[in-house]
């Protein structure tokens, strides 16, 4: 029996590998990555690695067995046909007869487009009679906290949410609540709506922000047009520019608010605030 991460060497897959490693033997993770090289750290320490690819379904083929507990991180690409990657994944697991299917989704309340991939996932995997969990992540701290460069630049945060709340937490924190699902018992045909403890306002966010760096850094909310239109003058695509500017709508009418629990309750510990992300992100 194995234990199976996909996109292991991502920005989340990293955080869930990094923490099974903690908590069993390495020969009993397999690690799923489209290149060897980047996981040469985790072949290093005993991790299995498999080469494989969502868009490839024949690099799929034998790469789960009966038994396993597998983690479909959902791809990044959005636009790429992200719902057809996904079940080709959910068909090898189940024909392979794998024990658990994690998949790491929205929140329920998302209406977003960015969510329309994962109905589609969710409605498959459970079209599939595979045993299932549904990780339904919010957002993360370092959505925001990687992007403080420009923040600091022009010394103030633009939004497109107006007053719009977000429960977010930390990768490591919805990598976490990952682990316990895999290494746990109990979760099959679960759905955990998973988010931060306490929910903050983009005004909030740049006060700490102001007060972490010692500046004055307002909040300018401004309307999802305008805001499509300075991603796009950063360089962002605009189909995924106006995906992201869909989002801050959804900040705004608060589905990014998780009030389930479900977070700290499967990793045993409070969320981390945006106020440490913060901090971690300004020392670099």
């Amino acid at each position: 029996m194995s234990i199976v991460v996909t996109g292991a060497t991502g920005h989340l897959g990293r955080h869930v590998v990094e923490q099974l490693l903690e908590k069993v033997p390495a020969e009993q993770i397999t690690a799923v990555v489209r290149n060897a090289e980047k996981a040469a750290d985790f072949a290093d320490r005993g991790v299995k690695i498999a080469l494989a690819d969502y868009s490839a379904p024949a690099s799929l083929d034998g790469l789960f067995a009966a038994g396993d507990k597998v983690l479909l991180i959902s791809g990044s690409e959005v636009g790429n046909d992200r719902v057809g990657q996904h079940t080709a994944v959910i068909d090898a697991a189940k024909g392979a007869g794998v024990a658990l299917l994690a998949y790491t989704s929205a929140p329920g309340t998302l209406t977003a487009a960015l969510a329309d991939d994962h109905r589609g996932t969710e409605k498959a995997l459970l079209a599939s009679g595979l045993p299932y969990t549904l990780l339904r992540n919010g957002w993360y701290n370092e959505n925001f906290t990687e992007n403080l460069a420009p923040v600091l630049e022009h010394g103030a945060v633009v939004q497109a949410a107006g007053d719009g709340r977000i429960s977010s937490a930390s990768r490591a924190d919805f990598a976490a609540a990952a682990v316990a699902v895999l290494t746990g018992e109990g979760h099959e045909n679960q759905t955990y709506e998973l988010g931060g403890d306490d929910a903050w306002s983009f005004a909030e966010y740049a006060a700490e922000v102001g007060r972490q760096t010692g500046k004055e850094i307002p909040y300018n909310a401004v309307s999802v047009e305008v805001y499509t239109g300075i991603l796009t003058g950063a360089g962002l695509p605009e189909a995924f520019a106006a995906i992201l500017a869909g989002v801050d709508a959804s900040i705004e009418k608060g589905e990014l608010v998780v009030t389930s629990g479900d977070l700290a309750r499967l990793t045993g510990r409070p969320a981390t605030p945006i106020s440490e992300s913060i901090a971690a992100a300004l020392k670099g």
